[in-house]
C-alpha cells in the first residue's frame, strides 16, 4: 500500500498511529506531499480529487482518502483490535474521532488564517469562534481520558493522542494541558508509546 503524507498533517498522523498499533506499518510505502488549500496538487489530485491528505492507494489500485475511513479500513483490514465492532464503546469510540477532528479542523483553519492570508486581513470574530471550539472540544476531552482504558488502546486515544501533540506543536491555544489534569496525566503516559514517538512530526 502507499500513503500520500505530509508528517506535520495531524489526519496523516492518525492513520499512522493506527498502523503502528495495528503492526502493519511495514505494509504501507511513504510518499511525500505537502498540498495547501490555495491550489491543487497534480500529483494528488489524480488519486483523491479533493487534492487533500491522507490518500492510500491499495495492492488493487483501488484508493482511500479521508482519515476516518483509512483508520477503518486498517483496523477491519487488522481484524478489528481498535475500533469495537458493535455496541455503546462503537459509539463512543466514533464520537471521539469526530470530536478530536473536529478540534483538529478548527485549528487547521486557524493555522492557515494566520499563515496564509495576510495579517490585515485577518477575520478576528472568526478566528476567535474556532478557537473557541477548539477549547470547548478539548474541556471534553478532559471529561473523556477520565474513561480511557489505560489496559487496551483504541482509536478513541489515538485521536485524543494526535490531537494534544499537533495543538502543541502548533501553539495555537498556549497550554493545552493547564487546567486539565486527566488530560494531561493521560497525554503524558500516551505521548511515550512507540507507536507516538515513531510517527512524531519534526519540530
Amino acid at each position: 500500500m502507499k500513503l500520500f503524507y505530509t508528517p506535520t498533517s495531524p489526519f496523516v498522523r492518525k492513520v499512522l498511529v493506527v498502523a503502528h498499533e495495528l503492526g502493519i506499518s511495514g505494509e504501507i510505502e511513504l510518499t511525500f506531499l505537502r498540498p495547501t488549500p490555495t491550489q491543487v496538487d497534480p500529483t494528488l489530485s489524480p488519486v483523491n480529487p479533493l487534492s487533500k491528505i491522507p490518500a492510500l492507494v491499495l495492492e488493487d489500485g483501488e484508493v482511500l482518502y479521508d482519515s476516518a475511513v483509512l483508520c477503518e479500513f486498517l483496523d477491519t483490514r487488522a481484524g478489528g483490535r481498535l475500533i469495537p465492532r458493535a455496541g455503546p464503546q462503537r459509539w463512543r469510540t466514533l464520537r471521539a474521532q469526530a470530536l478530536c477532528d473536529g478540534i483538529l479542523e478548527a485549528g487547521v483553519a486557524v493555522f492557515y488564517e494566520r499563515h496564509l492570508r495576510p495579517q490585515e486581513l485577518h477575520w478576528q470574530p472568526w478566528l476567535e469562534g474556532q478557537l473557541q471550539k477548539a477549547r470547548g472540544g478539548l474541556d471534553a476531552l478532559e471529561e473523556a481520558a477520565a474513561g480511557f482504558d489505560p489496559l487496551h488502546v483504541g482509536l478513541d486515544q489515538i485521536c485524543a493522542g494526535v490531537t494534544v501533540g499537533w495543538l502543541e506543536l502548533r501553539g495555537l491555544l498556549g497550554d493545552v494541558r493547564a487546567g486539565r489534569p486527566r488530560l494531561a496525566a493521560w497525554y503524558e503516559r500516551f505521548a511515550a508509546r512507540p507507536s507516538m514517538v515513531a510517527t512524531a512530526p519534526p519540530v
